[in-house]
């Protein structure tokens, strides 16, 4: 054997095992999120009147609260995708193409804000609307969810929207000249 072909053995060799290695991690932080995210909110069958939507976006991730390099991979919640958020008084419908959908009930909804990133996507500014969120298991830190509205405009409406769900009001109707 050459000595290039033994060089390219061992690239490929290499290559295979730092594959193998970031799929081993993957699937164990998927089996320690499993805890934080056991299963998803279903939506219910009534929605309510819709507040906002749909908004085009992407679906950037998932993160424990306040800790927004600690990314969630339980139940596809790792998974960047395009995405239409639609608020509603039920709750948030992020329905994703290419991974699992998302509804956040409106009762689980803790607060909605500006970021410049979290895991899997740095904008800077307040690019990001983060949605902190309880999901239905007794930890207290709660969930951050990503969302990076395609056009900026929408991102202070969807805000505003994901904020009277946690007040409990609708949104200020807007008047037409």
């Amino acid at each position: 054997m050459t000595r290039q072909a033994v060089s390219t053995v061992v690239l490929v060799l290499v290559v295979i095992v730092v594959f193998w290695g970031m799929r081993a991690g993957w699937r164990a932080r998927t089996r320690r999120s499993s805890t934080l995210v056991p299963a998803l909110p279903a939506a219910p069958a009534v929605l309510g009147a819709e507040r906002l939507g749909p908004v085009e976006a992407t679906y950037v991730s998932t993160t424990r609260a306040g800790d927004w390099l600690d990314r969630i991979t339980a139940e596809g919640l790792g998974v960047r995708s395009p995405a239409q958020i639609s608020v509603f008084d039920a709750g948030v419908r992020i329905t994703r193409q290419g991974a699992t959908d998302l509804f956040v009930p409106a009762s689980a909804v803790r607060s909605a804000t500006g970021a410049p990133g979290m895991a899997g996507k740095v904008v800077g500014g307040e690019g990001l609307v983060v949605l902190t969120w309880q999901a239905d298991t007794d930890d207290p830190r709660g969930l951050d969810t990503g969302l990076r509205p395609k056009h900026a405009a929408d991102r202070e409406r969807l805000i505003d929207a994901l904020t009277t769900l946690t007040s409990g009001t609708a949104p200020a109707q807007e008047e037409n000249s």
